[in-house]
């Protein structure tokens, strides 16, 4: 702690000293101590500016990785067309809509059934009796409501939910009530019996055209399969699809309805990643330097910032441990030969009879403990024998000599044919950060698009291991690198700001201290010439001498 120099002039001019000046210099210097609080305070904060933003950094990220894992995300997304949209126009196809080329012949549509009574004159005329409509009876309404008009009965069958809707036509030759099947299709009939509805202004007895219109099923052809739809809007003829019948199509002629994958918002989604992962980098890079004034970053050297850069290496670069054996036309043909897993030989002629097949050989890797986990699926080409390792690293080293009868089954080391980002046409730069070649993207989803879905989403693969890095490093994860350095960080805070309190009220105390007592002082300085004075005037008057050089 530094001093103060106190100087209260002369101390026999009564001029005294500026107190609140003297307390003020000495509270500075006793508000020294706080200085390296204080700036180690400021530090943290700036700290926790960047820690901030790289959590922004990092969720942008985790959405974009997100999409693309999540079973419904963006790769499930499908797109269609239609050869002929005044004939068929595609509506909906959702994730279960599989990918291929559908040829569709409409031959007729799907009708709603209709039907009309006799015109009466006026919409006013009074009408009584009643009439049974797929049998239940509706009544004309009572006179005493008013209601017993065309309009009234219109709203009684409407009201009595018989899946008919009734409406009031008026035209020149007067107005008629209309009845319409709720439902299309041969399902949706009109079946009006004993019907007594008269116009009591006419004396006229309203007879009912039965179904101008008959209910039928709309008839059309999918890959030659012959099928029927109550509605023209069809759903499930062709699975995950919606579309909408408009028109038929001629005798012989067809229709292209083309389903597949939504290449383009898979193409956007990684774009989005690439830029969100280089603006993260980026932002990392920028705290391993100086300012312009050439103080360092506030996460210069910070280990939180180097066990981030090391996460966000190690999982870009990672290799997905999956790989697939391919070639069999059926799970269960009957296979010969052997794989080797690791240092592992299983021989299909030791397996069981009945299980030396694809089915057979996964059951036995599996009760193997050999790390790896074995499952058969078919992608659409066939079955696969897909193996996934039970630990993260590298890819499998696995060796296939199985033969389906004289074709060999092969082993492919990726998964869906890449194991590494470098399969969707990324590539690693100099500084960290990545680049995206859109021609090989677009040309990998093109022939091998189940591949990059594996990729994504099969376990232990590239996907689902970057996802959990992330997740293991934000801060939205309340033990994340980044959540744990902002806590530590607040606590430091919370003890300094306590500190700085806790001085605070020290120094106000001292000050308040020092202020009464120096206020004292300096009305005793202030006091001196008088009382100097006084004992002049008594030594004159005790000596006869005059002590002062002015009287």
């Amino acid at each position: 702690m530094g001093t103060v120099g106190l100087s209260f002039g002369s101390p026999t001019s009564g001029a005294g000293f500026n107190v609140s000046t003297t307390v003020s210099e000495i509270v500075s210097n006793l508000q020294n101590v706080e200085t390296p609080w204080k700036n180690q305070l400021s530090s943290l904060e700036s700290q926790d500016t960047v820690l901030s933003s790289l959590g922004t950094l990092y969720s942008n990220l985790t959405n974009d990785i997100s999409s693309l894992t999540d079973f419904t995300g963006v790769m499930s997304l499908k797109e269609g067309s239609s050869s002929n949209n005044d004939i068929l126009e595609l509506t909906a196809a959702d994730s279960s809509a599989a990918e291929g080329t559908y040829t569709v012949s409409v031959n007729s549509l799907a009708t709603t059934a209709t039907g009309f009574m006799t015109a009466i004159s006026s919409s006013s005329d009074t009408l009584t009796g009643s009439m049974d409509i797929n049998g239940t009876t509706i009544d004309v309404p009572d006179s005493s409501t008013g209601d017993d008009n065309i309009t009234g009965l219109a709203n009684a069958v409407n009201s009595a939910g018989i899946g008919v809707t009734a409406t009031v036509l008026t035209d020149t030759t007067g107005s008629r009530l209309v009845l319409t099947s709720n439902t299309s299709g041969t399902g949706g009939s009109i079946a009006v019996t004993a019907n007594s509805i008269t116009d009591s202004t006419s004396g006229a007895s309203l007879s009912y055209t039965s179904q101008i219109a008959t209910g039928a099923n709309a008839s059309l052809t999918v890959n030659g399969i012959s099928l029927q739809s109550s509605s023209n809007t069809v759903s499930g003829l062709i699975p995950g699809v919606t579309f909408q019948l408009l028109g038929t199509t001629g005798t012989g002629d067809t229709i292209q309805v083309v389903i597949a994958n939504d290449n383009s918002a898979v193409e956007s989604t990684v774009t989005q990643f690439v830029t969100d992962y280089n603006s993260l980098v980026s932002a990392m890079n920028a705290q391993e330097t100086t300012d312009t004034s050439g103080n360092s970053e506030p996460l210069f050297g910070s280990p939180t910032l180097s066990l981030l850069q090391q996460q966000l290496l190690s999982s870009i670069n990672y290799q997905s441990p999956n790989g697939f054996v391919t070639g069999a036309s059926s799970a269960s043909d009957t296979l010969t030969g052997s794989i080797t897993i690791g240092s592992t030989t299983i021989q299909m002629s030791s397996l069981a009879s009945g299980s030396q097949n694809l089915n057979g050989l996964a059951s036995a890797i599996n009760s193997g403990d050999l790390g790896v986990t074995a499952n058969v699926v078919n992608n659409g080409s066939g079955p696969q024998l897909v193996l996934v390792s039970n630990i993260s690293g590298s890819p499998l080293s696995a060796t296939s000599n199985l033969a389906d009868g004289t074709t060999s089954l092969t082993y492919d080391a990726n998964t869906g044919g890449m194991n590494a980002l470098t399969g969707l046409g990324i590539s690693m730069n100099n500084d960290g950060t990545i680049s995206l070649d859109e021609t090989s993207l677009d040309s990998v989803l093109n022939s091998d698009y189940s591949g990059v879905l594996g990729f994504f989403q099969d376990a232990n693969s590239w996907g689902m291991t970057f996802s959990t890095m992330l997740n293991n490093a934000g801060a939205s994860n309340t033990v994340g690198v980044l959540a744990l350095a902002e806590k530590s960080n607040s606590n430091v805070e919370s003890s300094l700001n306590a500190d700085v309190s806790k001085e605070n009220l020290e120094i106000s105390a001292q000050q308040s201290s020092l202020t009464t007592e120096l206020n004292s002082a300096n009305e005793i300085l202030q006091e001196l010439p008088a009382q100097l004075n006084s004992v002049n005037e008594l030594y004159s008057a005790i000596s006869g001498f005059n002590e002062n050089p002015n009287g």
